[in-house]
Formats: C-alpha cells, sequence, structure tokens
C-alpha cells in the first residue's frame, strides 16, 4: 500500500494546530490566573489603607479627650484622612492608581505620626487604657500593610516572569497582557511611610 504524502501533511498540520491550541490555551489561562492574584494582592492593600483610615478618627478622639491638644495638628490630619479615603482605589492595580494612593497615604502617615508627636507631651495620655488599644491596634494595621504589599508586590514579579518569559511571551503579545509595575525603590516596603509609636 503507497504512502499517502497529502494525509500526512493534513495529519501533521493537524497535531501542529492541536499543540499550538493547547500552548495558547494554557498560557493564556496561566496569565489571567496571574492578573487575578495581582488585583486580589492590590484589594489587600487597599483594604489595609482602609484599615488605617478607619483607625485614624479613633487617634484624633483620643488625642481631643485631652484637655490641651494642638487644634491645628488634628485638622491636618483630618484632612489627609479625607484625601486619602477619596484616593482608596480598587481593582484597577495599574502604577498610576497606587501612585497616587502611596502619595496620599504618606500625607495621612505623615500627619499622624506628627498627632503621636504631640501625645508623647502627655504621659497621661499615653497610658489611658483607649490609646493602648488604639496604638496596638495601629501598630497591627502597620504590619499587615507592610505584609499586603510584599504580596502584591510577589504576584506581580510572578505575573511578570509570565508575560516576558518565552515561549509565553508570545500569547502574551497576542492577548494583550502587558508587564506591571510593583512598589518601587523610592516607595517600596523597606521605605513605606508607616505609622510608629516610641516606646
Amino acid at each position: 500500500m503507497a504512502n499517502n504524502p497529502g494525509k500526512k501533511f493534513w495529519l501533521t498540520a493537524v497535531i501542529i494546530i492541536a499543540l499550538l491550541a493547547i500552548f495558547f490555551f494554557t498560557s493564556y489561562n496561566s496569565m489571567v490566573k496571574k492578573q487575578e492574584q495581582v488585583t486580589k494582592t492590590w484589594n489587600n492593600v487597599q483594604s489595609d489603607y482602609q484599615r488605617r483610615l478607619d483607625l485614624v478618627p479613633n487617634l484624633v478622639s483620643t488625642v481631643k479627650a485631652s484637655s490641651d491638644y494642638e487644634n491645628q495638628t488634628l485638622l491636618k490630619l483630618v484632612e489627609a484622612r479625607a484625601k486619602a479615603a477619596q484616593l482608596n482605589i480598587t481593582g484597577d492595580a495599574s502604577y498610576e492608581n497606587y501612585k497616587k494612593t502611596e502619595a496620599a497615604n504618606a500625607e495621612l502617615v505623615a500627619s499622624a505620626n506628627k498627632v503621636i508627636a504631640v501625645i508623647e507631651k502627655y504621659p497621661d495620655l499615653k497610658t489611658t487604657t483607649s490609646f493602648v488599644r488604639l496604638q496596638d491596634q495601629l501598630e497591627g494595621t502597620e504590619r499587615r500593610i507592610k505584609f499586603s504589599r510584599n504580596d502584591f508586590n510577589q504576584a506581580v514579579m510572578e505575573y511578570n516572569k509570565t508575560v516576558r518569559s518565552f515561549p509565553s511571551s508570545i500569547a502574551a503579545s497576542v492577548f494583550g497582557f502587558k508587564v506591571k509595575e510593583g512598589f518601587q525603590a523610592d516607595m517600596g516596603t523597606e521605605k513605606a511611610p508607616e505609622i510608629i509609636f516610641t516606646k
């Protein structure tokens, strides 16, 4: 029985098409999964920032409970909180969005740290139960923010490795997956603005 070159060609073509389809299907699903992880970790960062925002009114109330507080310092903190609350962006983990969020949070943290410096002048206030409890909550929140930012950078790195690595970079180009940026060195996790209490 003679070999049929046409049949071999079509069989080879079908196998190649099937392999390409499997490659593009698995690459696409992998990138979608990693992109969703980036979004999830970004939302976790936002959630932790929101927790910080939610604790700021308690800080203001605690300081106001003192008979002698610096009104201008508290006013700046309240204004910084309002500005940061307006920029609480969820979902879209774009570099522009988290740059805006970081700038607003840096202002909030600077104002909160000024209020804490004022509190240092009032030893009686520092030992009240409400302040000690608030201090614990804020310190816990700052730790959570650090972990969330690290998780976000890790998710961005894993996503970028897939998008930039060959041959998945071909599928990334076909389906429009772009490289994402994580927190940069100037506002990276080791230099992130943080509410700090002196012991």
